[in-house]
Order: structure tokens, then sequence, then C-alpha cells
């Protein structure tokens, strides 16, 4: 009998040199993005992480504490009415604060508006560095006017009208539910259902005027053509404005959800009462969270890059925290991520079925 041998994996670790062939710069300018320094341009900091990334490279500990680099803490506060949302944004902020050798404190809040702000108040108490707010945190004024209290570094994620005192990333909210909503236009539906997202939320504002512009710029007549619901980012919400928007006397035949879950849920609701998704009614979410995929038929949706806008965050956050450490604090910075409308089964020309299978499309 023959050994059994595997062939081609290599046991070799990645070293720095490696990731600086890959990227295209110098040793010199690895050792600077690992190390959170502020002198290297947004493109080339893009590519060295790219490489780093690719080649799974781990920066020598013992070499970063001669280099004197000291520990840095940031703290996340999250509640979980939407998992999918929360399990993407975490894997994207363990990911990048292992890369940056950051501490993580995760703080539970039981109920976003109600003493949401006794949970960060502790941590900054305790010492930590820097704060990361996700969504519904990131537009909580008690929890914004404390960390500006305090003079805490801190980054608000998905917020759809960042303030200007803090770092922000984000998608254009507004542009994306224009472009899905002018993709279901373009296929020809006019009677169209939305599902508004948590009022306390920015983006669930944004969302819903992006949907009236495409709606209005199309020359369609908006109190004759549109029903709107209001949800809650939750799945439980979902179900009950998709019974409301399919109970009307003209029922719409596309309904677009401001989020998965609610799209998900609108899925159910749809198939309980005997509708075909698409033939029947055409279905469309916000996010591109696993849970787009995991339901029949898979959601056409906008993708926001939930892991990319969490790695930035903590990219974003380091840097102000060590630039405020050698004296030379910076301005607040917003990013804006790109996101993109994926065409999935669950949309379709009016009473025409799509190919089992489509394509990413922006």
């Amino acid at each position: 009998m023959k050994p059994n041998v595997r062939q081609g994996r290599s046991t070799r670790v990645a070293t720095i040199a490696d990731v600086a062939q890959m990227a295209g710069v110098s040793p010199m300018t690895v050792s600077r993005v690992v190390n959170g320094e502020l002198n290297v341009r947004p493109g080339t900091r893009e590519k060295v992480q790219a490489a780093i990334t690719a080649l799974n490279y781990v920066p020598n500990q013992a070499a970063r504490r001669l280099a004197g680099s000291e520990p840095i803490r940031i703290g996340m506060l999250y509640i979980d009415p939407t998992a999918g949302y929360l399990n993407e944004f975490l894997i994207g902020l363990l990911n990048m604060t292992s890369l940056r050798h950051v501490q993580l404190v995760v703080q539970r809040c039981e109920a976003a508006r109600e003493g949401e702000e006794q949970p960060v108040a502790e941590m900054i108490a305790n010492g930590i560095d820097g704060l990361i707010l996700p969504p519904p945190f990131c537009d909580s004024q008690p929890l914004l006017k404390l960390v500006a209290e305090t003079d805490t570094p801190s980054v608000v994620v998905s917020s759809g009208v960042p303030p200007e005192s803090v770092c922000a990333v984000s998608i254009d909210d507004y542009h994306a539910a224009y472009e899905m909503t002018r993709h279901l236009l373009n296929l020809g539906h006019h009677r169209l259902g939305f599902i508004i997202g948590d009022p306390y939320q920015s983006s669930s504002s944004r969302r819903l005027a992006g949907f009236h512009a495409a709606m209005s710029d199309a020359g369609v007549n908006i109190a004759e053509e549109e029903v709107v619901a209001q949800g809650m980012f939750t799945y439980r919400s979902g179900l009950d404005a998709a019974e409301f928007l399919l109970s009307q006397e003209r029922r719409p035949t596309a309904i677009f959800a401001s989020n998965d879950d609610m799209a998900a849920a609108t899925v159910a609701i749809a198939h309980r009462l005997g509708l075909d998704v698409p033939s029947d009614l055409t279905v469309v979410g916000f996010d591109d969270a696993p849970l787009a995929t995991t339901i029949w038929p898979e959601l056409t949706t906008v993708r926001q890059p939930i892991m990319e806008m969490a790695g930035a965050a903590v990219d974003l956050l380091v840097r102000h925290i060590r630039a405020r450490r050698a004296g030379e604090p910076l301005p607040c910075e917003h990013e804006l991520k790109d996101f993109e409308i994926v065409r999935r089964q669950s949309d379709a020309a009016p009473r025409l079925r799509p190919p089992s299978r489509l394509g990413a499309s922006s």
C-alpha cells in the first residue's frame, strides 16, 4: 500500500517580505500599516491589507513589543434583533482586531433606548481607548452625547446621517434604495410596497427617501401606486407589515423591504397566502446578510459590505487613537463604502418567472 501523501500544501509561514512583495511596497510600508501609523496613503493601505489577508500573515508579537506598540482596547455595544447582520459585523470586527492586535470588549445591551448609556459608561470608566457603535446605537443621541462629554474616540457604523462629531463608516442608503427601486420599475412593476425599518434609525428614513425619489423620477403617481408599512428591522415586524401590504384590495406586485429579515418574512407570508415568489410577487431586501441565501427563493437584495465596514471601523478607530497618543489628533473622517445590487431568484417582471439562477450585477 502506498503511503498517503498530501501534495501542494505548504507549511511555510508568510513573512513581512512576502506581504511587501505581493502588495508591491517596501517591508517598512507593511510595518507602518500593521502598526496603524498615519503616513500611508489609503490606496497603499488597502493593497497591503489585501495581501495580509491573502497570505494569512500574522505579525510577530515580540517584534511589536520591542517596537514599543502600546496595547489598545476598544469597546462595542450590541443588541441582536437581526442576528444575520450582527454575525457578519462581529466577524469583521474580530478579523481586524486580531490583525491589529487590539483587545475587543463586547457588551450586550438588553434593549435599545433604555439605559444604553450605562454599559458604555462602564466601559469608558474601565479604560477602553475607543468605541464602535453599530446599529441601532449609531443613532443614539444619549450615547453620542456621552462620548462627546468623555472625549472618547468613536466610530459609528451604518448611520444613514452620520454626525459630524464622530468618525463614521457607512454606505449611501438613499442612493442604494433609489437604485433598487429603479431596478423594480425597470422590470415593469409600478404598484410597489415598501417596508420601513426602525424609525429611530436614520438609515430607515434615507432608504424610504430613496424609494420615493426613484418613484417620483419615474413619473409614478406615488399616492396611487405605493403602499408603505412600518417595520422594525425584525423578522416578526416583517410578518405584520407583509400581511398589511398583501391585504390591500390592489396588492403590490413587488415589495421592497428595508432589510433581509423583513424581506424573508414577506416571502413567508406570500407562501402562506398561496402566492408564488416571484411569479405572483417580487420581493427584494437590503443588506445581503446570510439569510438572503438560506431561504427559498434566494433574495435579490442590496449588498452592503458588513464585514468590510466593521473592519474599516476598527482600522479607522485605531489610527485616531494612535494619533491622539502621538499628540496629533486627526479630524473626524467619514468613509463611504460601495453597495451592490445582487440579483437572485426573488425578482422578475410581473407574472414572469426568471431563470433559475441570476448573477450579481451592480
